[in-house]
């Protein structure tokens, strides 16, 4: 079979418009959120909730011939594949990349300084994608990284390295988990064929083999929990697999099978275990309203208003999570823009990175963070530590303001060119400067019938024209 043949994935997407550019986007946010009750989750969701950027890497066995993670061996309408395949033999090749992952030029503490340097603040990893290939050095299978070619590389268990380099650089640190797996026997029970991304058997009819199931994500999770040093998010991707009483219209609306029984994996348990290990440990539910899912993650796409509730925005910075070859590739400004966006209404950012099957990160998404973070380096003070206001936006430009609610800062894009900007919100403080916040130049600006003029002299545009967003703050004025 030609490789090529069989490595051709079709990825159908929905689309949004966001108030800065098209986002592609795949799934809202929840409806309803539930405010956790235990305090040391509180704080830590308040400490998240500072940091902003963040960084999630897919990395896994869909490096090594460069498609979309590990989607083409789910048996779906929306995946195709070469019409002359065998989707067994297909599912058997895919496995077999176990053999073929060895990472020799992989650099975790390269990796943690490239993600600083961007201005990034927290990081969630991929322990396990669907497919069920562990990151890991867990006791649980055999279908993991240490135990192929890269094995006798003192870096072997991937997950102890990318977490220590990151710790070192003081981020905050996220467990990506997959509740599915794909390649275990329990989920996908050869006894059937694997029709589409559930689990193949009632469990309902085998619930042995379902508590086999539960019992095997219980200990892989503890083993996260206990002997990888401190993690403050555990990521649990893969939303379909739930209670059946947590189905609801929402889920219905995305259009994926939903079987008949249920998939329950007894996340109280596995939250309960996880935090006695790991004191205030953020659980991300994915999807699954709740008390765990502490904050709501929207993928691919920006809510239209301002949320309250703790939210991310997750989005890959090319087209696809992991590496895929000549990705097409957002734009520093447009991640800008975002992240700008997302802040104001409320929110942090997770930008999606897949390292080559080698271990490194491809030059051009070194050289976007890179971009990203010399932006950052100096506006950063408006990001950082802020939280959003009620009125977050005024036409084209948006406001976040400091936790102490006395300092606003006000982001225009430069490619609105303007040569004056006005709003009728946020007013400042009376006596109160504007300044430029990447130089500290004080700009002036007047205040006519509760409307504030602020204008940009064109010598002064064309020398920042280069800048993706201009950034000011000045002081608040009380009410």
């Amino acid at each position: 079979m030609n490789l090529k043949k069989r490595l051709a994935i079709g990825i159908t997407c929905l689309t949004t418009l966001s108030t800065w550019g098209q986002v592609e986007g795949i799934h809202p946010i929840s409806n309803d959120y539930q405010k956790p009750s235990d305090p040391l989750v509180l704080q830590k969701l308040d400490q998240w909730q500072d940091k902003k950027f963040g960084i999630i890497i897919h990395w896994g066995l869909y490096a090594v011939p460069g498609i979309i993670e590990s989607w083409s061996i789910c048996s779906e309408d929306w995946i195709t594949r070469d019409s002359t395949s065998n989707y067994e033999d297909y599912k058997r090749w895919y496995f077999g990349l176990k053999d073929s992952l060895n990472p020799v030029r992989f650099n975790p503490e390269r990796w943690a300084d490239i993600s600083r340097k961007a201005g990034m603040r927290y990081l969630v990893f991929t322990t396990k994608h669907h497919d069920g290939f562990c990151m890991f050095d867990t006791k649980q299978t055999d279908f993991k990284i240490s135990d192929g070619p890269f094995a006798s590389n003192p870096k072997a268990d991937v997950l102890k390295h990318v977490f220590s380099a990151y710790r070192d650089q003081g981020f905050m640190i996220g467990a990506y988990f997959s509740k599915p797996d794909w390649h275990n026997e329990n989920y996908w029970w050869p006894l059937y064929a694997t029709p589409n991304r559930n689990n193949n058997y009632d469990t309902r009819k085998h619930p042995w083999r379902w508590q086999q199931f539960q019992d095997y994500t219980f200990r892989q999770i503890q083993e996260i929990a206990t002997g990888y040093g401190g993690v403050d998010i555990l990521w649990l991707d893969g939303g379909w697999v739930r209670p059946m009483n947590t189905i609801d219209e929402e889920v219905l609306m995305w259009g994926a099978p939903i079987p008949q029984w249920n998939q329950e994996l007894d996340i109280a348990k596995i939250a309960n275990m996880a935090r006695s290990n790991q004191p205030g440990l953020i659980v991300v539910d994915r999807t699954v309203q709740g008390p765990f899912e502490n904050y709501q993650t929207p993928e691919h796409t920006i809510p239209e208003k301002r949320i309250e509730n703790p939210w991310e925005t997750c989005m890959p910075l090319g087209n696809d999570w992991g590496y895929v070859p000549n990705n097409n590739w957002k734009s520093s400004d447009r991640v800008i823009r975002t992240l700008v966006e997302v802040v104001a209404k409320g929110g942090n950012l997770l930008l999606g990175v897949g390292p080559k099957p080698d271990g490194t990160f491809p030059p051009e998404v070194e050289e976007k963070l890179l971009e990203i973070g010399k932006w950052l380096d100096v506006n950063g003070t408006a990001i950082y530590e802020t939280r959003s206001m009620y009125h977050y936006q005024d036409e084209k430009v948006f406001f976040t303001q400091s936790k102490d609610e006395k300092t606003a800062y006000l982001f225009i894009p430069s490619d609105l060119n303007p040569g004056k900007v006005s709003w009728i919100i946020n007013l400042p403080k009376k006596g109160s400067k504007m300044i430029f916040v990447p130089t500290g130049e004080v700009i002036p600006y007047k205040i006519i019938d509760q409307e504030v003029e602020l204008t940009l002299p064109q010598k002064w545009i064309q020398a920042n024209k280069n800048n993706p967003v201009w950034v000011f703050k000045f002081e608040q004025a009380t009410e």
